[in-house]
């Protein structure tokens, strides 16, 4: 819920959700699995779209279609509708305006990072109620430190909004820096999840089963070599890539997560949106299916 506003700020008539019980709805409701909005050159021309804004803005908007019904979060990928500059932004704000119209949470992956009023500034483009780009959490990067994103998570917080921290991502070249170790004798990695781990605790509404804020967790990677527990993690969001396309399998995800499996999002993207146009809907339909079937952690 909303914290006390600041002094001067107008009072809110009613509390504000947090991100982490709307997200906790969702998975109640429409599952966990978050469909990726990622126009790939090679998917455009597959799906006979121009490479073009309006070719996006055709592909984003036809994904989220197709994922009403059968997925409840969304996460175009930004750097894909920044390519096309000002016009490309102007085709994501129309995705993400209709991905929020038919009820379904926007994560904008983004990755932005920073320090100071550079990260805030950040935070109020993708965060802030009103905002075009306005969605219901964002990837950011605390490589400048975990205090670095104070003031976006501040902002978060104060309109029920979530972010996602990069701690031990999908792709095999990041793990040298997220398995660093720092000076106080933990992982990079070990280190961030830590940190929102406890925030989250100390932070989040007390009948919240989840908090706001997230991490990026791959699915492919082995948690235990960045000393990241899953037992830890039971109240943090995690925003799993690497199902599908990059091997990690959706069936198997209670079991690569384990206590923490409650707590995923699964993300695809490539594995579904390469069923093309008329294929997309049925392989967002079958892999919701195929994450509800999952079982049981057996270890």
């Amino acid at each position: 819920m909303r914290s006390s506003a600041p002094t001067g700020w107008p009072a809110l008539a009613e509390p504000v959700l947090s991100f982490g019980e709307r997200l906790d709805a969702v998975f109640s409701s429409r599952g966990r699995l978050c469909v990726g909005i990622d126009p790939h050159p090679y998917l455009l021309e597959q799906w006979r779209l121009p490479d073009s804004a309006s070719g996006l803005r055709q592909f984003g908007l036809r994904v989220v279609e197709a994922s009403v019904g059968h997925a409840g979060i969304v996460k175009p990928q930004v750097a894909f509708f920044e390519r096309h500059g000002s016009a490309g932004y102007s085709a994501l704000e129309e995705v993400i305006a209709a991905a929020r119209s038919a009820g379904i949470l926007v994560i904008a992956d983004a990755k932005r990072g920073d320090v100071g009023t550079s990260v805030e500034a950040y935070g109020q483009s993708w965060l802030r109620p009103g905002s075009p780009l306005e969605a219901d959490a964002l990837t950011v990067s605390a490589f400048q430190g975990f205090g670095s994103l104070d003031q976006v998570v501040e902002l978060a917080v104060e309109n029920g909004k979530g972010l996602f921290i990069l701690a031990a991502t999908s792709n095999p070249e990041a793990a040298g820096i997220q398995q660093a170790v720092t000076a106080a004798g933990s992982s990079v990695a070990e280190s961030i999840a830590s940190d929102a781990a406890e925030w989250n605790a100390l932070n989040s509404p007390s009948a919240a089963r989840l908090g706001s804020l997230g991490l990026v967790l791959g699915a492919t990677v082995q948690l235990g070599a960045y000393g990241i527990t899953s037992d830890s993690l039971v109240r943090t969001p995690i925003l799993a890539p690497g199902f599908g396309h990059q091997g990690a399998q959706i069936a198997d995800f209670r079991r690569i997560f384990g206590a923490a499996s409650s707590s995923v999002v699964i993300a695809a993207s490539r594995s579904i949106l390469s069923a093309g146009p008329d294929g997309v809907a049925a392989a967002v339909a079958r892999q919701q299916e195929e994450a509800a079937a999952a079982p049981a952690d057996a270890s």
